[in-house]
């Protein structure tokens, strides 16, 4: 039978990160708990150092990706105001022709094939 890969929610590796890091009980108890390696509690606590001092940094990246959420916000605004515009347009015109050409103008406008 072939066992399958666990996947673990970030919630759930940083909860079991901070266990350790409160060293109120050892490593391998904490691992038998949560039934997971050691070697991999490890880990996470590795990364979970490593990338600490990052949650306080305000860096460069972050400040370009928020100008970039805004400017794709105002874009994403013109283009639905554009889309209304051009509906009420077609509507309008879908209106004049029936009013012009009658309900079957479709038939007298369509592509005929060669």
């Amino acid at each position: 039978m072939k066992m399958q890969k666990r996947t673990f929610t970030p919630e759930f590796k940083t909860r079991v990160v901070l266990e350790v890091l409160k060293e109120e009980k050892t490593l391998s108890e904490i691992a038998s708990i949560y039934e997971v390696h050691p070697n991999l509690l490890r880990g996470w606590k590795k990364e979970f150092l490593s990338k600490a001092s990052s949650i306080f940094e305000e860096t460069k990246h972050r400040k370009d990706n928020r100008q970039k959420d805004k400017e794709a916000e105002a874009e994403h605004a013109q283009m639905l105001k554009t889309i209304g515009q051009l509906t009420l347009e077609r509507d309008w015109l879908k209106k004049k022709s029936v009013e012009i050409f009658g309900p079957d103008y479709e038939k007298k406008f369509s592509k005929r094939p060669f």
